[in-house]
């Protein structure tokens, strides 16, 4: 019986030993495979799960060496597109459509894991000692932990590789194993032709000619119009206004934390919404209509990139700033956790609600 009981405890960590070696074998050979490579571009779709809604993107990325990076992300409901942009300046989040970017001085996109860029990935895979390794359906699928610090309950991924090593899905799981985001790579070249050209921020900087005319009115015609969200009007475009009628609200406010004021402003593009919040978390949240900006607009941010809800904004020290379905939210609170700060924004979902205020 004792003789029995010791050929099965060897074989299990025979298993066990062979299992873990089979993983390290694999996951050394997909690092390989990316650290020979000089520069790649690779192609895919993204979802992200959010309670009970799905954000769908399009995704395309290059990489170059050192640190050169561009992801070009599509927002599949609402067709949005944004440039993540990192070049030996800086760090950019571009919004074509508003003619804007976001500066950054950060780390992006080593200081986090991604879930859609190569290195990333086998950074989280080799720093993990406990992955698992499974096989399903003629593909090998490894188990890691992940580091999201702005948003910690991301906890591991599932990276699928076939049985050629091929990238081909990344799931990313929070600690109740619930999947919430999926990234399927459709295509990924490494031997991708790219030069320091192709990350240049000046590629995204339209810059419209000055007429001396009346700036409110311009030749009708339909693409132009719609261009510039005017109205036809006759044979001229008529500006539509910033005037921002719905104020929304966040769904989520810290506990023993009110509405105290709620302020419009007019601005020369229209008004601006200032929320006041008083108690134990004071914080304000400023709305306006989102503007094309005539110039390419800068906006420095020391902070990071983050996705809030279905967009990228830029996290900084005690704020968040982001622009969804025209409107441009500012969220600051010197008493708001990153956590705090991150939820607030995520609750704000375009919906005009009710909140108490202060009795």
């Amino acid at each position: 019986m004792k003789k029995s009981i010791i050929l099965l405890l060897i074989m299990f960590l025979c298993l066990t030993g062979c299992s873990k070696n089979k993983s390290k074998n694999i996951i050394n050979d997909f690092a390989n495979k990316v650290n020979n490579t000089k520069s790649y571009s690779l192609k895919g779709n993204m979802e992200i799960y959010d309670d009970e809604e799905t954000f769908t993107y399009s995704i395309e990325a290059d990489f170059m060496k050192e640190n050169f990076y561009k992801v070009v992300m599509v927002n599949q409901t609402n067709n949005h597109e944004q440039v993540l942009l990192r070049n030996l300046d800086a760090v950019y989040v571009i919004t074509p459509s508003l003619n804007k970017s976001f500066k950054f001085q950060s780390e992006w996109p080593d200081n986090s894991s991604q879930s859609y860029l190569l290195k990333a990935i086998i950074t989280d895979l080799k720093n993990d000692q406990n992955s698992s390794l499974e096989e399903i359906d003629d593909n090998y699928v490894i188990k890691s932990s992940v580091n999201y610090p702005n948003n910690p309950e991301l906890k591991y991924q599932k990276v699928t590789l076939d049985k050629d090593g091929n990238l081909k899905k990344n799931e990313i799981y929070d600690e109740k194993d619930t999947l919430k985001m999926k990234v399927t790579f459709t295509a990924i070249d490494y031997n991708a032709t790219l030069s320091e050209d192709d990350f240049k921020l000046e590629e995204y900087i339209k810059e419209e000619p000055k007429e001396n005319n009346d700036s409110s009115k311009t030749t009708c015609t339909k693409s132009s119009c719609n261009e510039q969200k005017a109205k036809c009007e006759g044979d001229s475009c008529d500006k539509e206004t910033g005037l921002l009628e719905n104020i929304m609200y966040p769904l989520y406010i810290p506990s023993n934390t009110y509405l105290s004021t709620s302020d419009k402003v007019n601005t020369d593009n229209g008004n601006r919404i200032i929320l006041t919040f008083g108690g134990d978390r004071n914080f304000v949240l400023v709305e306006e209509k989102a503007s094309v900006s005539e110039d390419f607009e800068i906006i420095p941010v020391y902070g990071d990139p983050m996705i809030v809800n279905d967009t990228y904004g830029a996290l900084g020290a005690n704020s968040l700033a982001w622009t969804k379905d025209d409107v441009s939210y500012y969220l600051a609170g010197n008493d708001l956790t990153t956590n705090e700060l991150i939820a607030i924004g995520k609750s704000i979902r375009g919906e005009d609600v009710t909140v108490s205020k202060e009795k």
